[in-house]
């Protein structure tokens, strides 16, 4: 297959891509030639485009679309988040479509049905909040919107929504709570007794390479690690991998959330562009319970996690960040 991903210079589009290069023809949108530089020395084609401006030409002779791109910054406008999660995938559907690109693989997330509540075992059946209080959680929600009505018959389109993806690469999740626990900045909420599910890389990878033959258009499907486990005791696991001890300091969940919310709304009021230390999006997922229903991804894609939660951070010890 001929095979363009976006994003492929980020922590999923890049894991996607080293994966298929092998087996398929792989190329990646690069935003700059710095980018396409990187995507040339792992053997990746790269197409010189924006997801803003991606014209339908770029598309021609491809068969399927991965599209991991994504605006996932801890703080930013409303029009930051639209603009390249609702807009930017828009336009790509537009220009794969008239491409004559068979089938389009939107790396979505449970985030989209987050609005503060805990989410417990959620499947496929659940619904969009009628309110999400955040920009992430709206724009990919009205994303995955857009991708799955795209869907013909001879223009097939999949999300696959993951958990918490985690694992050697990642850049952001993992460096940002060692950042925070170096400044001594970090606390738990109410213990991180909540539990969650989560997505190791290669899993996340391996649901993706499921998708290309399997699954009917306008469909998604949960993505996870098997099995569940409590927030503290799996960051407190991956933090040992990089030697890094977890703090013990707790703080309650009224508190914490007070905080965040209280500390956007300075940071909004003086309209400071530097990052706030705490977030309404960050503060709320780290206080709540969060797991998903991988068992339609199981039936339909034949989705069977490769990897273990155990191995991965075994993986995760060998691969410093």
């Amino acid at each position: 297959m001929k095979i363009l991903i976006t994003g492929a210079t980020g922590f999923v589009g890049r894991a996607i891509a080293e994966k298929l290069k092998s087996k398929h023809h792989v190329a990646g949108l690069a935003r700059s030639t710095s980018s396409a530089k990187k995507l040339e020395e792992r053997g990746i084609v790269p197409v010189i485009g924006n997801l803003l401006d991606v014209q339908t030409a770029q598309f021609f002779g491809y068969d399927v679309v991965i599209h991991c791109a994504a605006f996932v910054e801890e703080w930013g406008t409303e029009k930051d988040f639209f603009e390249t999660n609702v807009t930017g995938t828009e336009r790509v559907i537009l220009a794969a479509k008239a491409g004559g690109v068979k089938r389009f693989i939107f790396i979505g997330t449970e985030a989209a049905f987050f609005d503060g509540q805990d989410l417990l075992n959620i499947d496929e059946s659940i619904q969009y909040p009628k309110h999400l209080p955040y920009h992430y959680s709206r724009s990919k929600a009205e994303a995955e919107r857009k991708v799955l009505a795209a869907t013909t018959s001879e223009f097939k389109t999949l999300s696959l929504r993951p958990r918490f993806v985690w694992g050697p690469g990642d850049q952001s999740v993992l460096p940002a709570l060692i950042a925070m626990i170096k400044r001594n900045r970090f606390a738990w909420i109410d213990h991180g007794k909540y539990q969650i599910s989560s997505t190791y890389i290669d899993n996340l990878v391996h649901a993706v390479e499921q998708a290309l033959p399997y699954g009917e258009g306008g469909e998604a499907f949960f993505i996870a690690d098997e099995g569940t486990v409590q927030l503290r005791e799996f960051l407190t696991a991956a933090l040992q991998t990089q030697g890094i001890k977890a703090p013990s300091k707790s703080i309650p969940k009224p508190l914490a959330r007070g905080i965040a919310r209280a500390v956007e709304l300075i940071w909004n009021t003086l309209n400071i562009k530097s990052n706030p230390p705490l977030t309404r999006f960050s503060t709320d997922m780290m206080s709540a319970y969060c797991t998903v229903n991988t068992e339609k991804a199981k039936k339909i894609l034949k989705y069977s996690p490769p990897v273990s939660r155990e191995q991965g951070l075994e993986r995760l010890a060998q691969s410093k960040i």
